[in-house]
């Protein structure tokens, strides 16, 4: 028998009790960001992040075009598709996993984008101050494209 740990499967491992799962900086259980198109550092939709994930993407962002304007300024080009890296490029209104530290930037320089809080991962917190995260929560709509540009 295996068990899920994060992204890991760990063999021999499952118990009586529910499998561990990740937290969000609500303290609930980490819920899915986005699947259209597919985020995640391990493009499993959600913001998981491992020792791999050495950017952090841990938070759920609603990207706006001030937003991707200013990654793309900072060097972070969210815009244009990387298909070799299962990167669609993104527009307006999209949800993606963003690296807390270039979230932080953007909200420094007042063009941070929104938060879903409850998809976004707690070891965000080790790099974003959860006052931030909260000045920019939001409640996804159904259809994000309505946030406009």
């Amino acid at each position: 028998m295996q068990a899920t740990i994060g992204a890991y499967m760990v063999p021999g491992l499952l118990s009586d009790t529910a499998v561990m799962s990740e937290r969000n900086v609500l303290g609930g259980e980490l819920e899915p960001c986005g699947d259209d198109p597919v985020t995640g550092f391990y493009r499993d939709g959600c913001c998981n992040t491992g020792p791999e994930d050495i950017g952090s993407h841990t938070i759920c962002a609603v990207v706006t075009a001030e937003f991707l304007n200013h990654q793309r300024e900072i060097g972070n080009d969210l815009i244009t598709p990387m298909p070799q890296f299962r990167f669609p490029g993104l527009t307006p209104g999209d949800r993606w996993c963003v690296t807390a530290v270039n979230w932080l930037r953007a909200h420094r320089d007042g063009a941070a984008a929104y938060v879903v809080l409850a998809s976004t991962h707690e070891r965000a917190l080790e790099i974003v101050p959860i006052e931030a995260l909260r000045e920019r929560a939001i409640d996804v709509p159904a259809s994000p494209g309505s946030l406009g540009d």
